[in-house]
């Protein structure tokens, strides 16, 4: 067995949250550190995605990070493409490329008590690191229906996430199985080139009109030359989608978002049987909100047969729905989303008692300000337990890291060897946390949703601003930690 190399802080890949915690720990003068990505280039979900129409349904402005501003996105709401080349441009330009691993995927990252550090298993050798960040992110495990009869199948089948470009769809019998916020994006670009797209959709989702338009080379000079502009309009995209985020606990304001979702519904489907399908039964909010002008206009083209159920097997290639309905076809895009409350990378974790993340939170993620997790000491966790909003990830990582660098700092300072959040600190937080989400939409809007986890409990989402969120992780508080 080969030597493990030893490092300060080891962080584990190389998206956003990664490249970000790289900037931030050059920038304090921690350069003792290695950023592990299983892949060939820097992207993170933005490298995996790469399906047509794949872009962000966050303002460009809004998603980057605050230190890195672009003057140049081509659109309000960037493509894929552009989100990756521009993370790759910043960790260029922040000098971090030269401490990223490539094709280092990480099998385990178990806590050595004895050590006080952690070693960490990859495919391409051992790590050892007094602190670890788990940056690998929420969206990268996709998730598949099990369907009798799948492995029957003759023709093509794919998941978003894994977009086969080597096969043409042009005049294929195409079905689509999922209807969230990758199949919104994909479906009206493949609509025109097959000959027949067959959406099954359990659950239709609400959807709003897209805001989005591309920037003139006037708007990006002034970005250029008059940066404040783009930061006033980083901050008013900020308000907009911070009101956005207030409104899923007040009924009133739900209903007014509801209403503009129901015109965008109306304006663009006339047919009312289609109409039908399109409609949702549950609240707006309590799913993700999508965004979308060309949804609604590829549903309702001649070639197109919306189905409101699910799949009940596949025999050959027919795949034979819920509501008795059996349809022929070449290929099968799977748009079903990702493993977001059961995050796969707590297979991964050991604490230190010997036991992997899974085991302990049994279908139920519990952390501490979505950024540490108990039972695991000097470790870190970017969109951990309870963290997400209705806003960019973005405020949320940047929230975060600046915890997490104070946390070094502070540590650092008082000679700490290890530091574990209190038992009693996780349970009294998670009580506050529940307490506040148990009103929401989202707990209360009628439908179901990859905020609830497996026990039924929202253990995803951040029932408070992100003006709170910061202001809680604006500061490393020692006392909610066992410190030697």
């Amino acid at each position: 067995m080969s030597q493990a190399q030893i490092f300060e802080v080891v962080i584990i890949g190389a998206g956003f949250a990664g490249i970000g915690a790289a900037i931030k720990l050059k920038e304090a003068g921690i350069t003792d550190f290695v950023v592990l990505e299983k892949a060939t280039e820097i992207g993170g979900v933005w490298r995996a995605n790469t399906y047509p129409g794949c872009a962000c349904d966050v303002p460009s402005a809004l998603y980057s990070y605050s230190f890195a501003p672009n003057p140049k996105w081509s659109r309000v709401f960037a493509p894929q493409l552009e989100i990756k080349h521009y993370l790759q441009r910043t960790a260029e330009q922040f000098g971090v490329i030269p401490y990223v691993r490539f094709q280092y995927e990480m099998i385990e990252a178990a806590w050595d008590n004895q050590a006080r550090r952690w070693n960490i298993s990859t495919s391409q050798g051992e790590f050892s690191a007094r602190f670890v960040i788990m940056a690998g992110g929420p969206m990268h495990e996709p998730v598949y229906p099990e369907i009798p009869g799948m492995d029957s199948f003759k023709g093509a089948s794919f998941h978003s996430t894994h977009w086969r470009h080597d096969i043409d769809l042009t005049g294929k019998r195409v079905a689509v199985i999922g209807a969230g916020a990758s199949a919104i994006q994909f479906v009206p670009e493949i609509q025109p080139k097959v000959a027949k797209l067959t959406l099954i959709q359990r659950t239709p989702q609400w959807v709003l009109p897209k805001m989005d338009q591309s920037l003139p080379k006037a708007a990006q000079l002034l970005f250029k030359f008059l940066p404040i502009t783009q930061r006033l309009t980083r901050y008013s995209v900020y308000g907009v989608f911070e009101s956005l985020n207030s409104s899923m606990h007040h009924p009133k304001l739900i209903r007014q978002i509801e209403s503009l979702a129901k015109w965008n519904i109306n304006h663009a489907v006339k047919d009312k049987a289609l109409r039908e399908k399109l409609i949702p039964n549950f609240t707006i909010g309590c799913k993700r909100v999508l965004q979308s002008n060309n949804w609604y206009p590829a549903l309702t083209k001649s070639n197109v047969d919306v189905r409101r159920c699910g799949v009940q097997e596949i025999k050959g290639n027919t795949l034979i729905a819920d509501d008795g309905s059996e349809h022929e076809v070449d290929v099968i895009i799977f748009g079903t989303g990702f493993e977001i409350s059961n995050p796969p990378v707590a297979k991964q974790i050991r604490n230190k008692h010997g036991k992997t993340m899974e085991e302990v939170w049994n279908g139920s993620p519990v952390g501490y300000l979505g950024t540490v997790v108990p039972g695991c000491p000097n470790a870190f966790i970017t969109f951990g337990p309870n963290i997400a909003v209705s806003s960019s990830a973005l405020i949320i990582l940047e929230a975060q890291l600046a915890y997490i660098l104070d946390a070094l700092k502070q540590l650092k300072q008082k000679n700490v060897q290890t530091f574990e959040v209190k038992p009693e600190i996780v349970a009294s937080y998670n009580d506050e946390v529940q307490d506040a989400l148990k009103d929401t939409v989202w707990n209360k809007g009628g439908c179901s949703s990859y905020f609830i986890d497996a026990n039924g409990r929202n253990s995803t989402l951040w029932p408070w601003t992100t003006f709170e969120m910061r202001a809680r992780l604006s500061s490393f508080n020692p006392k909610d930690y066992s410190l030697t």
